[in-house]
């Protein structure tokens, strides 16, 4: 599988990144077992890229990939990992997670914090889940409420943590472009990860910060190419950004799908190419909660897509016609 350097850091990064929220129960729950053979599946596949969180799974994202990649040599696979959510203990709590989308019991509450001390016992404590040393890529998790101290107190200790080797790159991760632009513009981060916002249906992340990263020499890596689900497969019921898709933006999916049809791509084939047409994006992120799910998107981005399918995407209008796409040789 393809690799590239993350911004200016000497992170390499494969070109698919395995997703691990779905491994800490998001939704519905995993078993231990699948959760390992997920990640041996992507291990398999060629995928050396790995993000996780403590907010997935209350910290179970983190133990069970760290647990699934013990064995692996360290020097060979890349795990980003976030900031921004400590965890606190709740002994006395009953129930589950639910309400924050995770099948698991609330076995601990989740306290925003961007300041200093609490980015580093963020980090301390994911390096302990994870069963590492390091963390080769930290990223500020949404920090959309907390601009301020993420930039005057996450971000320095951020660097100051990759200065000590601590950290391999940092960077921000959001759904949403116009913060993470002023973080490229205004601090010395390694990368961005984007979540929804540079897809088949939505490139509001050309507007502004894809430009500006790739002038900065800032790596992108786009989350969320399929929309969580129209563009993995659009149909009525099908979720846009995890609520009832729109019946314009269905139509425009289905749109989208037929005109992949006529040259023998899958849809999702073309939704994990498509980001790489911009000269910034270094990698993909799915997320993934079995092998079958791992192994069909390593399958989909290797699928050939003809050059003549974006030309006819943009002369029908289903894709701005200055908008870069990839090219097949690419």
């Amino acid at each position: 599988m393809r690799q590239s350097t993350l911004g200016h850091s000497a992170v390499r990064v494969t070109e698919l990144a395995f997703g691990a929220a779905g491994i800490g129960n998001l939704f519905t729950a995993v078993s231990d077992a699948d959760a390992e053979q997920a990640v041996h599946a992507a291990w398999e596949a060629g995928v050396r890229f790995f993000d996780t969180a403590p907010h997935y799974g209350l910290g179970l994202s983190e133990r069970r990939l760290g647990a699934a990649l013990r064995t692996r040599p360290r020097p060979e696979y890349v795990v980003s990992t976030k900031v921004g959510r400590l965890l606190e203990p709740t002994p006395q709590a009953s129930g589950g997670d639910r309400a924050n989308g995770f099948a698991v019991p609330a076995t601990h509450r989740r306290r925003w914090d961007f300041s200093a001390s609490g980015v580093r016992r963020s980090i301390e404590a994911s390096l302990e889940r994870l069963g590492l040393d390091r963390i080769d890529v930290a990223y500020l998790h949404d920090p959309d409420d907390h601009a301020e101290q993420a930039l005057t107190q996450a971000y320095p200790e951020l660097a100051h943590m990759r200065d000590e080797g601590i950290l391999g790159a940092i960077g921000v991760g959001m759904n949403q472009a116009g913060l993470l632009a002023r973080f490229v513009r205004d601090t010395d981060i390694d990368t961005v990860l984007l979540a929804g916002r540079y897809t088949l249906l939505d490139q509001q992340g050309l507007t502004e910060l894809l430009p500006l990263a790739a002038g900065r020499g800032v790596g992108v890596v786009i989350g969320g190419v399929f929309n969580s689900g129209l563009l993995a497969d659009p149909r009525p019921g099908a979720t846009f950004d995890y609520a009832a898709a729109p019946m314009d933006l269905l139509a425009r999916a289905l749109d989208l799908k037929a005109a992949c049809e006529r040259h023998g791509v899958p849809l999702r084939a073309a939704a994990l190419r498509f980001p790489f047409g911009h000269p910034a994006v270094a990698a993909v992120l799915v997320g993934t909660r079995n092998a079958t799910e791992i192994r069909d998107a390593a399958a989909m981005l290797r699928h050939p897509v003809p050059d003549a399918l974006w030309t006819e995407l943009k002369e029908h209008g289903l894709l701005p016609a200055d908008l870069p796409t990839p090219r097949e040789a690419g």
